[in-house]
């Protein structure tokens, strides 16, 4: 896929890729946009740690897929 302002893929960045699996790494969004959201359309878990609950998306690729590019917008305006 070509770079546009849709996708982004930097394979020149020394954490590429920053998860496993994906043709087509899409790296627009390389901080999620949807951390702070406790419902998300990504795949997070929840780990407790010092009585905190921390968000843990190191398994998530939702915001790296490009095909969920308008997805993420969508949520982004609301």
């Amino acid at each position: 896929m070509e770079n546009s302002y849709r996708f982004f893929e930097n394979r020149d960045c020394k954490y590429f890729p920053c998860h496993e699996g994906l043709d087509g790494f899409n790296c627009l969004f390389c901080y999620c946009p949807l951390y702070l959201r406790e419902h998300c359309p990504g795949s997070p878990r929840f780990i407790e740690r010092d009585g905190r609950r921390i968000k843990d998306c190191s398994n998530c690729t939702f915001p790296h897929r490009y095909e969920n590019y308008d997805a993420v917008v969508e949520l982004l305006k609301g």
